[in-house]
């Protein structure tokens, strides 16, 4: 008896399954009706990101182009190299240097406020025995009289304030005043020696960058400040104890005796072309002077004081 009620309550069951089976197969059109089921497979991870790139600030970038570019004492950089040094430093402001570091540095030695006439400083930031990277603060009224670079090539980046840039380059013949009988001062024992004036102009931040090199662009320079300003200078090779600077004197050439256009002409020197690629020295290369070797200027003040920015390596 338990068993016969076991099966009719089992048939009834079987028939309402095929009865609600039937139903769902006319709800659907007679289609049947499958749950599709996407099973993601947890062990399977996103691809990680790339590595973040390191961007070299510009400070770097600079000393990596001038590692390349000065090998050696001797060495005058490629045109490639100094066309990418020049694009460096045209793009560089005084942030990328931490000028402020620099000021303050200058600010708290004192040096300005125990003297009385302008007092120039000057932090290095790099130097080697190739090359050296230097910040110069010249307050306004400073001057860095005329001054040589012996066998060096010199980017001057002006970062802040205005000044007046004055340069020369010796002419080809290398000329002296004993050559000719009415040149200025000829008894004295170093007579002056006739010079060609490169660059004779006010440059205000911000600017591009100047090149000198050791027989061209301007080798023989003078900075006056108009305002407080701030210089950036790549030097290669540095100064040493062997290679120290010559200050000069220079004196106004009226003969007519030399050429100025020849002496360029004959000089057949492709930085010469590439320094004087402006109007401004198209103008100034046909002005003669003559440079008279000086001692260093009394008035000239000059202090080292320390680089507090961040490393630079």
């Amino acid at each position: 008896m338990m068993v016969a009620e076991g099966r009719s309550r089992g048939g009834a069951e079987a028939v309402k399954g095929r009865r609600d089976y039937a139903s769902r197969r006319r709800l659907s059109g007679g289609v049947s009706v499958r749950r599709r089921v996407h099973v993601v497979d947890a062990t399977v991870t996103t691809a990680p990101p790339p590595p973040a790139t390191t961007t070299m600030t510009p400070l770097k970038r600079l000393l990596a182009a001038c590692r390349r570019a000065f090998r050696g004492p001797g060495t005058v950089p490629a045109h490639d190299d100094v066309a990418l040094i020049r694009g460096i430093l045209d793009k560089m402001g005084p942030e990328d240097v931490h000028l402020s570091a620099v000021t303050k540095a200058a600010a708290a030695s004192g040096l300005q406020r125990r003297r009385r006439r302008p007092i120039i400083t000057r932090t290095t930031i790099y130097e080697c025995t190739n090359f050296s990277v230097v910040v110069f603060l010249l307050p306004p009224g400073a001057v860095i009289p005329l001054h040589d670079h012996p066998g060096m090539t010199v980017f001057s980046k002006l970062l802040r304030g205005s000044l007046h840039v004055t340069s020369y380059d010796w002419v080809a013949a290398a000329a002296s005043a004993d050559d000719d009988p009415t040149s200025p001062r000829r008894d004295l024992a170093a007579p002056p020696k006739l010079a060609r004036l490169v660059l004779d102009d006010d440059l205000r931040a911000p600017c591009g960058t100047l090149v000198l090199f050791p027989e061209s662009g301007g080798n023989m320079h003078r900075f006056a400040a108009s305002t407080a300003c701030a210089v950036l200078d790549v030097l290669g090779p540095p100064y040493s104890g062997d290679r120290d600077c010559t200050y000069y004197q220079d004196l106004p050439c009226s003969h007519s005796h030399y050429n100025a256009e020849d002496d360029v002409a004959a000089a057949g020197d492709d930085d010469v072309r590439a320094a004087e690629d402006d109007e401004q020295h198209q103008g100034a290369r046909r002005r003669l002077g003559w440079l008279l070797e000086t001692g260093k200027p009394e008035e000239l003040e000059m202090y080292e004081v320390p680089y507090k920015g961040p490393p630079v390596l």
